[in-house]
Formats: C-alpha cells, structure tokens, sequence
C-alpha cells in the first residue's frame, strides 16, 4: 500500500490477494466492539505467522477480554483506497493495520458455526472505497427484496480449498436462505463501492466469505 498526496492509503491489483485480520475484542453497551487490524499491504499473512498466533497471548498482551483470528482471506476487488486508517502494530511479529470498527449483535459467538449468525447484516465503521474493474467478474447474493451484497473477500477458515476458480460453482456449497439468489455477471464498467455515511453493511455465508451491501443512488 502506498500513501497519496492527497493522505489517503491505495493498494491495487488485490484480486486474490491473502491477508488476515485481528479482531481486538471489548464489551461497549452491553454489545462488543472489534477494532480491525489488516495485514493488507504489509504482508501476505504468512501461513506460518498466521497458525502461531495465539488469541489469549495477544488478548493479555493488549488488556482486551477477547481477540479473534479473520483468516486467511483473499481479496476478490481490484483495488482499495483508505480515506481513514490507524496505526500499525504487531501480534507477535505479524504487523497489521488499524482499518475498521465493527459492533457486533448481542449474542455474538465469532467462533461459533450458530447458523443464525450467517447471511445477516452487521454494520462495520471504515472510510474505505473498493473498485471493481469493468469487464472482470463479481460474485453476488441477492435478496428476495432486491439487496445486492458483492462478495469483497472468499475465506480459509472453513474451507482451505477454495480458490478463486471455484468462485463461480460457489452457490453449489451454499445453502441459501429462501428467496436467495448466488449471482455471477461480469461488470461493463468499474464499480466502486464505499459505505454510506461511513458505514458499510456485510453479511457472511457458512463458508465465512463475507459479501458488502450494494448501495445505489
């Protein structure tokens, strides 16, 4: 990643790039807060690094009740742009960025396979746009009530046989809420997507590949 004149934070060619984040983990209103820390554009979230990290030893080492492990991810935009970031710190040797905050649900169980947890949208806070590329492919899930999230990343946590070809037979593994469509179309023209009003609606299917919420004028 590299700084801009203007101070914003741009990586690109991120289609299929590895990287894993760390959730530190606090309670805030009878609710939990994650602050976001991303390898993107520091490292590739070695898988050796990765597989050491132990959630309790980083808990205790930064006074947070919990800490969850987001990977590996691989990014499906073509590029991203940070308009706010935070700094860099390093969990046992694997430096990550500050990106994003996310409110979690009550009853939230991150590491838990609660099939309530999937396919329902939770607000993550980041001032960030991501680009994909006119005439490159996009991963969908539609609702019955026409909401369409665009698949941002596909995951390792459950399944560390997905690639990027597998990407467009996916809605074979998926069992989809009724009414749910699994989409595939290749983009005439790029489309950027940023959250509204510093909000980006996401949602994860079971195989914890995580969609963001289309938002249209």
């Amino acid at each position: 990643m590299t700084v801009q004149p203007d101070g914003t934070l741009q990586a690109g060619d991120l289609r299929d790039a590895r990287y894993g984040e760390i959730f530190l983990i606090k309670p805030e209103g009878g609710r939990l807060r994650g602050a976001i820390y991303n390898t993107t554009g520091l490292n590739d979230c070695p898988a050796g690094k990765w597989r050491s990290l132990d959630p309790q030893k980083i808990a205790k080492e930064f006074d947070v009740p919990a800490v969850y492990l987001n990977g590996p991810r691989f990014w499906t935009m073509d590029r991203l742009t940070a308009y706010e970031f935070g700094e860099v710190r390093s969990f046992d040797g694997l430096e990550a960025r500050l990106v994003a905050d996310v409110l979690l649900p009550p009853g939230t169980n991150l590491a838990g396979r609660d099939p309530g947890r999937f396919y329902n949208d939770v607000v993550v806070e980041r001032k960030t746009e991501w680009l994909f590329s006119g005439g490159r492919p996009v991963y969908e899930l539609v609702t019955p009530d026409g909401k369409t999230y665009v698949l941002q990343a596909y995951s390792h946590i459950v399944d560390d046989s997905l690639t990027w070809d597998s990407l467009p037979t996916l809605a074979d593994r998926l069992n989809l809420p009724e009414g749910w469509q699994y989409r595939v179309r290749t983009l005439d023209r790029d489309l950027p997507m940023r959250p509204e009003a510093g909000e980006a609606h996401v949602l994860q299917d079971e195989l914890e590949n995580t969609y963001m919420l289309l938002v249209t004028a």
